[in-house]
Parts: C-alpha cells; sequence; structure tokens
C-alpha cells in the first residue's frame, strides 16, 4: 500500500479504480496583425459564444448541483465582461497589433499569476477562474472543443488540474472523487466538489502507474491510499463536512462612478508594492495606480535590479492596466528602507539623511538605468513618474535634465516610449511652502502624508513613544494639505494624496472639500473610501 498527502476540499470518502486524467494545453502562438478592430471583433465574436455555452452549463448545474452552485456559471459569464479584463485584451491587441488568442492568453496569465500570488486564499482561487474562461475563448477562436471524460464505470479522477467547467460536465454518476496535483481549496471547482458530495483533494503527487489501481480517498485526512488492504477498505465510512460558505466578493461597489452625489469625480487608485499587488487593485475597482513603490524591486533583490528586470515589472503593471494611469514612484530608500548592496554610511538621523531622490541625483547611473525602463515601459500603458523627497526647484530642473538625456538615448536606439506625465511627492514643508514655484515645472503633485505629518510636526513616525502625540488631523497638516491644491491647481496640476490619511474615510469629505483630484490607497481600503465619496453632497 502507498500513502500520498495533500488538502482536502471536500471530507468524504471514495473506493475505487483510478483514471488518470490529461488534457492537451492550448497552445497559442503571437502573430503580428494589420487588421486589429477585426481581431477585437474575433475576441467579440468567441467572448459570446463562451457566454453561450456558459449558458449551457448552468442549465446542467442547476439540475444537478442547484441554482447557488450552478451561479459559478453565471459568474463565469460576468466576469466575460468585467472591464478589467476586456480592456487588458484589446488593449494588447491594438498596442502590440498582435491577434486575439495571445492577447487573451497574455492576459489571462497576468491576471491568473496575479491572483495566485495574492496573501488572501479567496483571491488566490480566482486564478484558476481567470484560467477557466480564457481557455475557453482561446478554444473558440481556435476551433476546438471541449475535452471530455470518458468511459462507464464509477472512477476516481487523477488529474493535474481541473477548472469548474469540467467538473461540471463529467457525469456525476461516474465520478467517485477526483484528485488533483494543482488547485485551491477555496476554488469553486472545490465547492462544486461539496455540492456533488465528490471528495476532493488537492496537492497530491500522484505517480503516472497509479493508473487502473484501486484506491481510497480520505477527504477528511487529505489522505489517497493505493491499494490498500480489505482491513482498510472496511475501516472507511462516507462522512459529510459542510462548510462551503467562503468569503463572497465584497465588490457590490465595483463598476460604480466615483462621483460626489453633486456629480464631482474624484481619481481613486490604488497604492502598490509590487506587480502581484495589482490583482488586489483590481479586484477592488481601481481606476488607477496612484503608488508603486519601486524600492521593492531593490529591496527584494541581492544586487541591483538590471534594466530589463525593472522593464519587464513596469510593463507589466501597465499592460494589466490596461490604459489607466499608473504612477511609478522611483527609487525611494534610505531612512527605515535600507539596501546593504547600495553601501550607505550609518547615520544618526536616515530620516533626514541621504535618502530618496538625494541618493538618485548622486548616482546617476543608477537613476538613468531606472529611467530607462520606465521609459521603455511607458509604449505599453498610460505610466507616469513621480519623484521623492522634493525640496526645492533646482531638484525638480536636475531632475527634467536628466530625463531628457535618457530619452535622447531612446531616441538614438529607435526604442519607443509614450508620453509620461512627471510629478513630485509634497512630503516637506519646504516643498509645500514652494509648491507654487514646483507647480509650474510638473503635472501633478502627490502628497505624501506620513513623511509631511513626520516633519512638519517633528515627530519620528517610527518612534512608538511618540504614537500618542503623532497627529495626521494636526491643523498644521490639513493647512499645508490645502496650500498644496491650492497652489497646484493655479498652474493646472492635478493634486493627489497618496500617504495613509487617503484612506482615513473620516477626511474624505474634507479633501473633497479642500478640492483634492485623487486619492491613492491600498486596494482594501478602496471600496471604503468609495462608499464614502458616493455621500458626499458639494452643494450643501
Amino acid at each position: 500500500m502507498q500513502k500520498l498527502e495533500g488538502k482536502s476540499v471536500f471530507g468524504g470518502i471514495a473506493i475505487g479504480k483510478v483514471v488518470v486524467y490529461s488534457k492537451a494545453d492550448s497552445m497559442v502562438a503571437r502573430k503580428h496583425v494589420e487588421d486589429t478592430q477585426k481581431e477585437i471583433q474575433r475576441f467579440e465574436d468567441a467572448k459570446e459564444e463562451a457566454k453561450n455555452q456558459l449558458a449551457g452549463l448552468y442549465d446542467k448545474a442547476l439540475k444537478e448541483v442547484g441554482e447557488e452552485n450552478a451561479a459559478i456559471f453565471e459568474v463565469h459569464q460576468m466576469m466575460l465582461d468585467d472591464l478589467d479584463y476586456i480592456e487588458s485584451i484589446t488593449h494588447i491587441i491594438t498596442s502590440e497589433t498582435v491577434n486575439a488568442e495571445y492577447a487573451v492568453a497574455c492576459t489571462s496569465d497576468n491576471f491568473s499569476e496575479m491572483f495566485a500570488s495574492m496573501d488572501d486564499d479567496y483571491m488566490r482561487a480566482r486564478a484558476a477562474d481567470i484560467k477557466d474562461i480564457s481557455n475557453r475563448i482561446i478554444n473558440i477562436l481556435q476551433g476546438r472543443s471541449d475535452v471530455l471524460l470518458e468511459g462507464n464505470d464509477p472512477v476516481i479522477i487523477a488529474a493535474d488540474d481541473l477548472a469548474p467547467s469540467e467538473t461540471v460536465q463529467l457525469d456525476k454518476s461516474k465520478v467517485l472523487s477526483f484528485v488533483t496535483r494543482k488547485g485551491s481549496t477555496n476554488s469553486h471547482t472545490a465547492i462544486l466538489a461539496r455540492t456533488m458530495n465528490i471528495p476532493a483533494l488537492i496537492g497530491i503527487d500522484f505517480p503516472e502507474d497509479v493508473n487502473g489501481k484501486t484506491a481510497i480517498v480520505d477527504g477528511y485526512a487529505g489522505a489517497v491510499y493505493i491499494e490498500p488492504d480489505e482491513a482498510m477498505i472496511e475501516e472507511y465510512k462516507e462522512k459529510r463536512q459542510k462548510d462551503i460558505d467562503k468569503k463572497k466578493m465584497l465588490l457590490e461597489l465595483k463598476g460604480k462612478p466615483n462621483k460626489t452625489v453633486d456629480g464631482r469625480e474624484i481619481m481613486l487608485y490604488a497604492n502598490i508594492g509590487g506587480v502581484s499587488d495589482v490583482a488586489a487593485a483590481l479586484a477592488n475597482d481601481a481606476a488607477g495606480i496612484g503608488l508603486f513603490r519601486s524600492e521593492f524591486l531593490y529591496l527584494e533583490s541581492n544586487d541591483y535590479p538590471t534594466e530589463d528586470e525593472q522593464f519587464i515589472a513596469y510593463q507589466t503593471v501597465a499592460r494589466n492596466m490596461a490604459g489607466k494611469r499608473v504612477i511609478i514612484r522611483t527609487l525611494d530608500i534610505g531612512a527605515d528602507k535600507q539596501v546593504d548592496y547600495f553601501n550607505m554610511e550609518h547615520e544618526d538621523n536616515p530620516a533626514m539623511g541621504y535618502r530618496a531622490i538625494r541618493i538618485c541625483l548622486d548616482r546617476v547611473e543608477v537613476f538613468k538605468t531606472q529611467l530607462r525602463a520606465l521609459y521603455r515601459a511607458s509604449a505599453y500603458g498610460k505610466i507616469a513618474i513621480m519623484f521623492p523627497m522634493i525640496i526645492s526647484v533646482a531638484e525638480v530642473k536636475r531632475i527634467k535634465e536628466i530625463v531628457e538625456e535618457v530619452k535622447k538615448e531612446l531616441d538614438d536606439a529607435s526604442i519607443k516610449y509614450g508620453d509620461v506625465e512627471l510629478g513630485i511627492m509634497i512630503e516637506t514643508p519646504a516643498a509645500v511652502m514652494i509648491s507654487d514655484q514646483l507647480a509650474k515645472e510638473v503635472d501633478f503633485f502627490s502628497i505624501g502624508t506620513n513623511d509631511l505629518t513626520q516633519y512638519t510636526l517633528a515627530i519620528d513616525r517610527q518612534n512608538p513613544k511618540l504614537d500618542n502625540i503623532y497627529d495626521s488631523h494636526h491643523e498644521a497638516v490639513l493647512r499645508m494639505i490645502q496650500m498644496t491644491i491650492d497652489n497646484g491647481h493655479k498652474e493646472g496640476c492635478f493634486v493627489g494624496i497618496c500617504g495613509e490619511l487617503a484612506s482615513d474615510t473620516s477626511l474624505t469629505e474634507t479633501f473633497i472639500r479642500m478640492g483634492i483630484d485623487e486619492l491613492s490607497v491600498s486596494p482594501t481600503f478602496i471600496l471604503p473610501v468609495k462608499n464614502e465619496i458616493r455621500k458626499v453632497d458639494l452643494s450643501k
């Protein structure tokens, strides 16, 4: 007897023969196309056919597993109409002049990888759903049919993975259980398996020669026993474990405008620390990325990240956001974010020391490497760049000189790039006081309230002894925010807040009445802030 261990997604027992179920992956080639509108129409037609197929699966599931669990196929139909998903596909088709199959596959890979890398189990499970609907569209575009399990005897199915649509299409009278190498305990496939009384396990590294052998699937212990003896078979009894109520999407507000009662629109963006965070931003309906903390590319590396490594990260975010604005902050290390290979000397007061733009203007080649990567990535989406820790107009002018040098290098190499907006972070009292002058040099301001509060109140925000007097609602901080907004608007700059204060819903109305244009918050705060925005009535 052989024992294999994994994770349970349904606590039942199955005893029977094992059949290894395999399917051929759709191979997708990248092809250049001249008529992008034709490709978009091909995608739209395939999407509609996919919805028709899912409607048929819904009817079948309705009879077998009931309305509640058949609803996954309605969800899949809705996902096919998700604007973020559609915009990513059409953006790739038009911007890269490629075939619809490739654009769908690229979007599928990007979105599913983003969801799979999230900390939240429920959101990780959405990766399988993205793959499922994308593979369905690709199969339609390529003229392929669904591959169904053949055979008449009830069996335990062993597979690399199973999509929800494959699970429901299997004749449940002929399926005792399924075990997979991949998958998630929170996937819709797992929920369907529970409802269908089909014990299911994931993470089972079964051998290929298991095909045809008798096995016991213990959905309670998360184990599979290959070729058990009669005593063990007698020992097992089927039990049911019902715990199928999972966290539901907190997306009631998704798709609704970020507008006040009287019609003023606020740009509600997300703060992210890396590529994987884009999934949470989109899932929570971010209208853009207001702060991509690029320093994490440096913090997570053992050496200076190369231009190409950075380019891939920035390009991926730009692609996934499908034309929505992505504001990327240049390298902001120093203070509490130290990187060993930068070999920086010890400082008694690093928060006010050698950090952020000061390092970049001192180590110009490091700075230019990042700027080249950023400008190259701007050809794939709407990238904006902002510079941290600004205290003078001279700094901004020097930055712009370096930017022009980078653009010339790219021009000389015939490397395309987009029209990039340049902005600065307002996080020092000095920047606030000369914001009228700084506004003449840039396209936007983003107020970093964490450091602005620290420097304004002369309080180290890393010192727990001072927590009781660290007051981000201090009148001095709020006045500085108002001054920055007013000065920015006089010169045509849009002004946002990307610090933690942006997610403070007790101040949302205050900021809107101040005239703020954009609020950028952690993805989990997007919907609560959206809810507050939609309550504000400036006419009162």
